[in-house]
Order: structure tokens, then C-alpha cells, then sequence
């Protein structure tokens, strides 16, 4: 059997029996055709492949300079495609099955230094509703650590001023408690005071963060406000809603805070996602050893 047809019977099964997308479909054929080609050069078809030969494609494309999440990808198309020629008695052994996936490589969350944070803050001035409102919602994502969804399904309701809290309603549809800090209260206290009650219209509802419509806030909307108040300050760094929470628990570590406690503020349902904040923290503490010991 050739190549092309092996590849060919194999992407009718994924479109007739798994009823995969078209996308993912092409996705598939693209690897397999870029391995078959490969292949093609030493003379072999795709179901004479054997593991070492795999594993050496694997090798090349990495020294090519494809990147580990791209090599997982190709890995992955290449197990359940020969899983499949192996199934269906087209080869006698499937060469994939030994193969390890490349490990993927989990970079360190961007962050902004504690003086940026607070130059974007302080940049957001005015009385105007629209001012009061993206001050509130920039100190609620930097103090509270809020993710952009939780922040705009927020409600009045959900807020206690008495206790310094906000309900939110998280990944999993789970709930917590965050506080607010002072500096966030302060700022949410003088926009539900003056500036909320200018954004609302007849169909208003009760959330939180209002549109200058009176409507629900979008995510990209979120974003676009980051970015326009960033520039107004002067920041180089691109300014997004989880940056600032990735701040949040940077800065948080950096000052001695425990890991359990930032994976509860957070909300990570597995502190594993949180200690990747760990190796941030110990990049900064290494800067801080050269910066300052003698012989850093």
C-alpha cells in the first residue's frame, strides 16, 4: 500500500467513524504527508515505518527548529494514525507505539514589576464614569487576581463592602470568596457612588463592570482597555487581564506569601498550576543574589 492511500483511508476514518473536524482533519494530513515525503527519500512507504525511523524524524524536525508543542502535535498525528494502520492489519507492528512524546516546555507567566503596576494605576485619573469604572476593574485584576470572566460576570450582589469580599464564580463553576483590598475598595466605592449609576440604562442589570451602554462588558473589550490605559502610561509591555493576575500571585510569593494560600486566591483546583509561580520567584530571588552579593 502507498503512502497516499494509507493516509487517504486513514482521514476517511477520522471523518467517518470519529467525525472529526475538517480542521483537524487537515491538520493530520499535513503531518502525515510532511513524514511521507520524509519516508519517500529513503525509499520506504508510510506502513514499512519502523521506530527508529520515527524516532529520527522526530529528531530532525526538532533540530529543524520545530518547538516541543509543535513536535507533541506531530507525535501525536503519527501514534494514532499507525495505531490505526496496526488495528486494521495493514502492519504487522504499530513503529509508533514506543515513541515518547516531547515534554512539553512550560514557560514562566510574563508579569509586570510592582513599579508599572502602579504607574498604570495611578495613570487611570478622573471623575468621569468611564475613568472611575477601568480604575476599579484594573484594581481588581492586579489586587484581587481575578480572571477576566470572573470579573465580568461579577454582580452587586456578590459584593460585601462590610467584610472587603467578592463571590465569584470561577473555572468548574465553582465559587470563592476574594478580597478586595483597600486601595480596589476605595476605587469601587467612588464608582458604584458617582460612576456606575451614570452607565445605567433601563435594561441594565445588576453586574458589576457596565459598558458605557449599560451592558455587559466583553472580554476583548477588557483587553482593548488594558491596552489603550498601558499606552496612555507609557508602559512598552503588552497589558492584558491575566498579566495583571499573573502579577497578583508573583507579587504575592515575592513578599513571603504561602503557596496554598495564592492557590486559594487564585482558585487552581491543583497546586501544581500554581507552582510555576515558584520559578518566577526563584528567577527573581537569583537577580536579587547577583544584584546584590558579592560574589553573585
Amino acid at each position: 500500500m502507498t503512502s497516499e492511500d494509507a493516509i487517504d483511508e486513514f482521514i476517511l476514518y477520522l471523518a467517518t467513524e470519529r467525525g472529526l473536524s475538517d480542521n483537524y482533519q487537515l491538520l493530520v494530513r499535513r503531518n502525515l504527508e510532511a513524514l511521507a515525503r520524509w519516508l519517500d527519500v529513503r525509499g520506504k512507504q508510510l506502513t514499512e515505518a519502523t521506530t527508529d525511523e520515527l524516532a529520527a524524524y522526530l529528531s530532525v524536525r526538532k533540530d529543524d527548529g520545530l518547538e516541543a508543542s509543535s513536535l507533541r502535535i506531530v507525535c501525536v498525528c503519527m501514534k494514532v494514525c499507525f495505531r490505526f494502520l496496526h488495528g486494521r492489519k495493514m502492519m504487522a507492528e504499530d513503529p509508533a507505539e514506543a515513541l515518547l512524546s516531547p515534554r512539553p516546555v512550560r514557560n514562566l507567566p510574563e508579569t509586570l514589576n510592582s513599579q508599572d503596576v502602579r504607574r498604570l494605576i495611578e495613570s487611570i485619573k478622573g471623575a468621569k464614569p468611564l475613568d472611575l469604572r477601568d480604575r476599579m476593574i484594573t484594581e481588581l485584576l492586579y489586587g484581587s487576581g481575578l480572571r477576566v470572566s470572573e470579573l465580568l460576570h461579577a454582580r452587586i450582589e456578590d459584593l460585601d463592602m462590610d467584610k472587603g469580599v467578592l463571590r465569584v464564580t470561577g473555572k468548574g463553576n465553582k465559587t470563592r470568596l476574594v478580597p478586595v483590598g483597600s486601595a480596589a475598595r476605595e476605587a469601587m466605592e467612588r464608582y458604584l457612588a458617582t460612576g456606575r449609576p451614570d452607565l445605567v440604562r433601563p435594561k441594565t442589570q445588576s453586574h458589576l463592570v457596565l459598558s458605557q451602554r449599560g451592558g455587559q462588558l466583553t472580554p476583548h473589550r477588557i483587553r482593548q482597555i488594558l491596552r489603550e490605559r498601558a499606552e496612555a502610561a507609557g508602559l512598552d509591555q503588552n497589558v492584558y487581564p491575566h498579566l495583571l493576575r499573573h502579577s497578583f500571585a508573583t507579587h504575592l510569593l515575592e513578599n513571603g506569601a504561602d503557596l496554598r494560600v495564592i492557590q486559594e486566591l487564585l482558585g487552581h483546583a491543583d497546586i501544581s498550576t500554581t507552582q510555576i509561580y515558584t520559578h518566577v520567584d526563584q528567577k527573581h530571588l537569583k537577580g536579587v543574589h547577583k544584584k546584590f552579593h558579592p560574589r553573585g
